[in-house]
């Protein structure tokens, strides 16, 4: 759970990658994608520091019959994710030649696919155990 909380912004910024979103669909989209749950006191905290560093911006939506805050990425957030994105690629990739178990390929698994859910890890997980890499 540490580590989810520790890559928790940026799961939120690739959601925003993805479409702006309110606060509510970022906590629905987290529960459904990795079956944890964050709740309002976790998640509006988080949107309002991220929004105080320059990584999203909001606006109040209006249309609906209940105003709601939405939130989308900026170019500064989508500088930070794909930096990350491409540290934790790094990582990942020294893990692999440590432990020596761990197949290398262009394939790697990145943040994007970390925040594309379930269905993606056990597809790659699926080419692990055939040797597709």
């Amino acid at each position: 759970m540490k580590l989810m909380r520790g890559l928790l912004d940026l799961v939120v910024l690739q959601f925003l990658k993805a479409h702006p979103m309110h606060g509510y669909q970022i906590i629905a989209s987290l529960r459904k994608n990795f079956g944890v749950y964050f709740g309002p006191s976790t998640i509006y905290p988080l949107l309002s520091m991220m929004e105080e560093n320059g990584y999203i911006k909001s606006h109040w939506d209006l249309e609906n019959e209940r105003p709601r805050k939405v939130y989308s990425i900026t170019e500064q957030g989508s500088d930070l994710l794909n930096c990350t994105e491409d540290s934790l690629t790094h990582i990942y990739r020294k893990l692999a030649i440590g432990t020596g178990k761990i197949p290398l390929s262009e394939n790697n698994l990145t943040v994007n696919a970390l925040t594309n859910g379930k269905k993606n890890l056990n597809g790659n997980l699926e080419n692990v155990k055939n040797n597709r890499y």
